[in-house]
């Protein structure tokens, strides 16, 4: 364990801040913007605003770690993200907030992008799973740990907008006294969405619907706490028992999606969501003690069908294609989480609060109900073929940049190809 760690300590120290100060920032912002008067279909923008940045970060981040190197482009975009999260606290305008919201996930794509292709030099093909493994748990941890953080001060003062910024500050400092050898440059990966959704529908389908509802959950959650007059504590409970949630159900559905036909897991993960997310529908926020419970149900079931959508993708794609895969997935996941929280929060200002988990159980239900449809068109791939769970979890929490125009030639060989399921 010490061999493996020793060479990537640093770089955990650093991932471990910064996730920290994201998870609470996050939390923090929906939270303040309600405080402020922000309508959801503000504070849905907002979560869009996020995914936008994300997704132009996968084009534009292997460019600035070309030009100055992981290590200073590291400190330069933690310079910017821990600048953009005290701008919010500066000036409270919706408009203003959607620009330093997407700066911050364009700044967030770049540095996964650095901290995971780094993770992928120091470990061999014999320790990477364990080292994602720790990096995945790393994640969970730390941004629960940030989310709870919520409770330290009021969210309508400055404090926890400084505590943000100073967790996002302090992760440059292991990663730049750092003596071990930076990885070589990022290697981009060229998408051709048409073959990926040929290659399994059902798995674009899955990345596109977890866009959708859990893009919604991040931006919008907290709103739909503070509807039923929740406190910050009541918000940070909640959305930390949800992402407990989704840590618990990972191994357990990842597992059962090896031994068992992996689509039968997806509607099963899909059901349970869509129930999930109505018995929260129709439960009264205030009462905490079950909302939380149900919330934990809900991130069982809605967090881990990302990984496993991966894992059936992957299921029919050659190994050197594996990046590539990941790679179109997140983009489908980033689309959806750029579209759900508009949708949501446009029916939550319609119909009220309780709307949102009306919708993301719709759309989960809907994904139920498509898997049931395109299921007799294909039988399972055989065993052979199929990868194991913990390797397509390794694959789809890579952030890989991306060039979205395949080679003519490549398109070339593709037509004519029979649609996958």
């Amino acid at each position: 364990m010490t061999r493996v760690i020793a060479p990537i300590l640093a770089l955990l120290a650093s991932t471990a801040l910064l996730l920290m100060g994201n998870g609470l920032q996050g939390t923090l912002l929906p939270v303040r913007g309600a405080i402020e008067g922000f309508s959801a279909m503000s504070l849905g923008v907002l979560g869009s605003a996020y995914f936008v940045g994300f997704a132009a970060g996968c084009f534009v981040g292997p460019s600035m770690v070309e030009r100055a190197g992981h290590i200073r482009a590291f400190a330069a975009v933690v310079a910017i993200a821990s600048t953009t999260i005290l701008a919010h606290a500066i000036v409270t305008v919706p408009l203003a907030w959607w620009i330093l919201r997407a700066i911050t996930g364009l700044c967030f794509a770049t540095l996964f992008m650095i901290i995971e292709s780094w993770l992928n030099e120091k470990s061999s093909n014999e320790d990477r799973g364990l080292v994602f493994s720790i990096y995945t748990i790393i994640q969970l941890s730390v941004i629960t740990v940030g989310q709870m953080m919520l409770v330290l001060a009021e969210p309508s003062r400055f404090p926890l907008f400084a505590v943000a910024s100073i967790l996002i500050s302090l992760s440059a400092v292991p990663l730049a006294l750092t003596r071990a050898d930076a990885p070589g440059p990022i290697e981009t990966a060229r998408i051709d969405f048409a073959r990926l959704s040929r290659t399994s529908p059902i798995g674009v389908a899955g990345c596109l619907v977890v866009g959708l509802t859990n893009g919604s959950f991040w931006s919008l959650g907290p709103l739909f706490v503070q509807s039923g007059g929740g406190d910050e504590k009541q918000v940070a409970f909640f959305m930390s028992a949800a992402v407990i949630g989704g840590a618990l159900g990972q191994w357990p559905l990842g597992t059962l999606s090896d031994r068992i036909d992996r689509r039968r897991v997806i509607q099963a993960a899909g059901l349970g969501a869509a129930t999930a997310g109505l018995a929260v529908a129709f439960f009264a926020p205030g009462a905490t003690p079950g909302l939380l419970v149900i919330a934990m149900g809900y991130g069982v079931f809605a967090f881990p069908l990302y990984a496993i959508a991966v894992a059936h993708t992957n299921d029919f794609v050659e190994p050197a294609r594996y990046v590539e895969s990941a790679s179109g997935l997140l983009l489908v996941y980033a689309t959806g989480a750029v579209t759900g929280p508009l949708v949501a929060s446009t029916l939550m200002d319609a119909f009220g609060p309780t709307s949102l988990f009306a919708f993301t159980a719709t759309i989960h239900a809907a994904l139920v109900v498509y898997v049931a449809a395109r299921m007799p068109l294909r039988t399972r791939p055989a065993e052979a073929n199929r990868i194991a769970f913990s390797e397509a979890l390794l694959v789809s929490t890579t952030t890989s940049s991306v060039d979205p125009i395949a080679p003519e030639a490549r398109r070339e060989d593709e037509r004519g190809s029979a649609p996958g399921v």
